[in-house]
């Protein structure tokens, strides 16, 4: 078992006496999301799971289970949903002949690396269809546990096929134990960054989120250490609060840093015009305002300092990708 640098998650469970974790599988017809937002670099994205145990308590994505008439609060982290047809659903996909390949990226809405992976490997029965037909992914994550799928991560990129990007909010140990309870400790994800870089595999580090007054006081310094681990790339996402998630961040703060709870949620208001959130394209992740542009030149000259490019800079390959085979097929002759 993976030690995420707090202990197994088995252990923080019987420690805080939190409900056991169920993860119910479901069916699906489909595995391929499609989005046309112009805020990000890809159209379509494949989340293994629903739910996450990772209990980040900023998580924009708890708002999804709400869709499922089950609590965005302690529902989403302990009430999860896989997808164990996902690698079938995806080799039909890829197998039709009207499929065009771009990149896929993984991890988008929930980590594909949150403690259930240890045993279901629903990431990795992905990866290994993408890496069987050249297939190129992006993936996100805040778990050292992909150093597991370590030999199917070079094979893709060996082809430039694959980039990884590790999303880290803050690297400060008590602060993120509070914040990301069951995600990997901040120095283990540097660490694993470390490791995927020195065998081959391109790393990036997304800054995010970054929320005012608590944690934006890191974004050098966090860019400086991802750096030094390997990174190439460097994005930032500026906190977002969706309705269903505003009142669960809001008592967060309250509980654990009174003294900066009105001044996060001021610097906020300040970003959003008046208002925790907003949803719109171009606005949602970056935020408006002195001091969202403050941030934003304050993350542009740190990255360029460390040599950081950004995710639009990090080519894949297309033009290798073959069609799966059906199951007891062969190979074309060209």
């Amino acid at each position: 078992m993976i030690d995420d640098g707090w202990g197994s998650a088995e252990r923080a469970r019987s420690e805080d006496g939190r409900p056991a974790t169920s993860v119910t599988p479901e069916r699906t017809r489909s595995i391929l999301t499609r989005n046309d937002s112009p805020d990000i670099f890809f159209d379509r994205s494949i989340n293994p799971y629903k739910g996450c145990e990772h209990g980040c308590a900023y998580c924009f994505a708890r708002s999804t289970h709400a869709y499922l008439d089950l609590s965005p609060g302690l529902d989403f982290e302990t009430k999860l949903f896989s997808k164990p047809e996902a690698a079938a659903r995806l080799r039909e996909e890829l197998a039709r002949p009207s499929y065009r390949p771009a990149v896929i990226a993984i991890g988008t809405n929930t980590d594909p690396y949150q403690p259930a992976e240890r045993d279901l490997r629903i990431t990795r029965s992905v990866l290994e269809v993408l890496d069987e037909c050249s297939h190129p992914v992006a993936l996100v994550t805040k778990s050292r546990g992909i150093l597991r799928d370590l030999d199917l991560l070079t094979s893709l990129a060996e082809r430039s096929l694959v980039r990884v990007m590790f999303s880290i909010t803050t690297l400060d140990p008590d602060l993120a134990r509070r914040l990301e309870p069951r995600a990997s400790m901040p120095a283990a994800r540097l660490v694993a960054m470390r490791r995927l870089h020195d065998a081959g595999v391109p790393v990036g580090v997304l800054v995010s989120p970054v929320i005012p007054a608590l944690t934006d006081t890191e974004v050098e310094s966090i860019l400086e250490q991802a750096a030094s681990a390997g990174a190439r790339w460097a994005s930032t996402i500026l906190l977002r609060l969706p309705r269903e998630v505003a009142d669960l961040f809001d008592e967060w703060l309250a509980e654990h840093e009174p003294d900066r709870h009105e001044h996060v949620l001021s610097l906020l208001r300040q970003a959003h015009g008046g208002d925790l959130y907003r949803s719109e394209f171009g606005h949602r992740g970056r935020g408006a305002g002195p001091w969202a542009e403050m941030l934003r030149r304050r993350f542009e000259v740190a990255a360029r300092r460390f040599g950081l490019g950004t995710e639009r800079d990090a080519e894949l390959r297309t033009d290798l990708f073959r069609r799966p085979l059906e199951r007891g097929g062969q190979l074309g002759l060209f």
